[in-house]
């Protein structure tokens, strides 16, 4: 895949940024002790902002962005602070996914994971 690198390193950066905001601001502090609890803290955020995706189709803030396009950033930042509170490769893991995934339904590029 052509950029294949500065897909990954963008990636990279988004995730240590995402998660080290959340971090700084207290998300993944102390006070949710375990990991699974972390973890259903973290797909619970993510999920409520990709429900808010759809609201922002019919809402336009004038005055600045879509509401749609806000609700999606949302969504990106939770689903990469996601990851790097679980300490996954997601860089890694796109790219794979850019390279396995050219066609629209590649037997290589199941949904399922099998």
């Amino acid at each position: 895949m052509a950029g294949e690198p500065q897909v990954r390193q963008a990636a990279d950066l988004l995730q240590d940024a995402c998660h080290g905001a959340a971090r700084q601001a207290g998300w993944w502090g102390d006070h949710i002790p375990e990991l699974r609890d972390r973890t259903r803290l973290g797909l619970t955020l993510a999920a409520e902002k990709l429900s808010e995706v759809s609201g922002g189709l019919r809402k336009i803030n004038p005055d600045h962005r879509k509401m749609f396009e806000v609700e999606l950033s949302d969504a990106v930042i939770r689903i990469f602070d996601l990851a790097g509170a679980m300490g996954f490769d997601l860089g890694g893991a796109i790219t794979e996914k850019l390279t396995t995934c050219r066609s629209p339904r590649p037997a290589s590029c199941s949904t399922r994971g099998d």
